[in-house]
């Protein structure tokens, strides 16, 4: 079918292993040039892995051998790069979140079908061999029905080891925006689409410090909540609880966990590709641990893009969807609404809960 060429915006921290995964086990993927609003960073990435072209961002989405952009800017940047990008006539994958409003994630799903174009997003997580089992797991009635989930990301914040966190306190930010994204969308991967939610919000401090990197002793200040606590309905009828928080010293709760009508799945950490896994099923006493269904087990960020190169060649939907993304959007703004009006949010999105992964799906990510 041939390579889909692509172009990389944003040569931060999060583009070494989009790159790498691309060059050494995403085959259908080829990258052939590399952007950033700091040309001399985009320069050295494009050394770093053979990349022919260096770009500053205006260049690349000029280069009309680029078919497909990933996305890898800030969160604020998101929106307006993916907008330049589809009136470009380039299909775009973009880190989470899709935007950073919901106005602004349906002008890129509302561009993106004008033009016949693909939008995917990460996380991508949902699509390695850890969330894969236990998608198949819950399809072939493991647990029985599921009646509810819980969902915790506890942590303390990124200042302690990220060299630039300001973003991360602003809005677009925070553990919901940032962290959520991962657990969400495991979650309708997993039961699926989310109808309403509720919840609590606040912010703990007013300002972070920086602790690592050239700026360590800097502080940063918080303009965004820091502490959510939500409660959500699925449209099956399952019911949720989930809590994402930089304001936590420690915790011992589980990443997430579905409960069914004849068993429990203990699910891994959605910010990872591999386990492990947990079940305890109906009259049993011990908890089993469950050897993958899946591969792609290691970080392999990027298998979302690639996944949208297939859909592309062969005119299927993609897995990572920008509809996905844009629901997952709508629930994490619905919780902060929530907190605001002491209401309950009736979610007016929706979308199809993504296609498991074949078994053997690796031959699909090979030219």
């Amino acid at each position: 079918m041939g390579k889909v060429k692509t172009g990389i915006i944003g040569c931060g921290m999060i583009s070494e292993i989009y790159i790498k995964n691309i060059s050494s086990t995403f085959q259908n993927l080829e990258v052939i040039a590399v952007a950033d609003i700091d040309l001399d960073r985009a320069k050295m990435r494009a050394a770093e892995f053979n990349i022919p072209k260096a770009y500053t961002p205006e260049e690349l989405l000029a280069d009309n051998d680029i078919e497909m952009v990933i996305n890898l800017t800030i969160p604020t940047a998101h929106a307006p790069i993916c907008l330049q990008a589809l009136e470009a006539g380039k299909h775009v994958f973009v880190e989470k979140p899709l935007a950073v409003t919901r106005e602004d994630g349906l002008k890129v799903l509302e561009t993106a079908k004008s033009k016949g174009l693909y939008v995917g997003s990460a996380p991508d997580t949902f699509l390695g061999g850890g969330l894969q089992t236990c998608r198949k797991l819950i399809d072939d009635g493991w647990i029985g029905e599921p009646i509810g989930a819980t969902a915790f990301m506890m942590g303390s914040g990124p200042e302690s080891f990220h060299p630039n966190p300001d973003f991360f306190y602003v809005e677009g930010g925070g553990p919901m925006f940032d962290m959520g994204p991962y657990y969400l969308t495991a979650l309708i991967n997993l039961i699926g689409p989310i109808t309403r939610v509720t919840g609590s919000a606040r912010a703990t401090y007013p300002e972070r410090t920086i602790m690592a990197g050239p700026r360590a002793g800097e502080t940063v200040p918080v303009e965004i909540p820091t502490h959510i606590a939500g409660v959500f309905e699925f449209a099956n009828g399952a019911v949720g609880s989930i809590i994402t928080s930089f304001d936590v010293w420690g915790s011992q709760l589980p990443r997430i966990e579905i409960y069914g009508t004849t068993g429990t799945l203990i699910v891994p950490d959605p910010n990872t590709f591999g386990g492990p896994i947990f079940v305890k099923r109906q009259g049993e006493s011990e908890w089993s641990s469950v050897p993958f269904t899946h591969s792609f087990t290691e970080n392999s960020r990027g298998i979302g893009a690639a996944d949208m190169a297939t859909a592309i060649r062969t005119g299927e939907a993609n897995r990572a969807s920008g509809e996905l993304a844009y629901h997952v959007l709508d629930v994490m703004h619905a919780f902060l609404d929530a907190a605001e009006t002491g209401k309950h949010i009736e979610i007016s999105s929706g979308c199809e809960r993504p296609a498991a992964l074949p078994m053997n799906q690796a031959s699909q990510f090979m030219r």
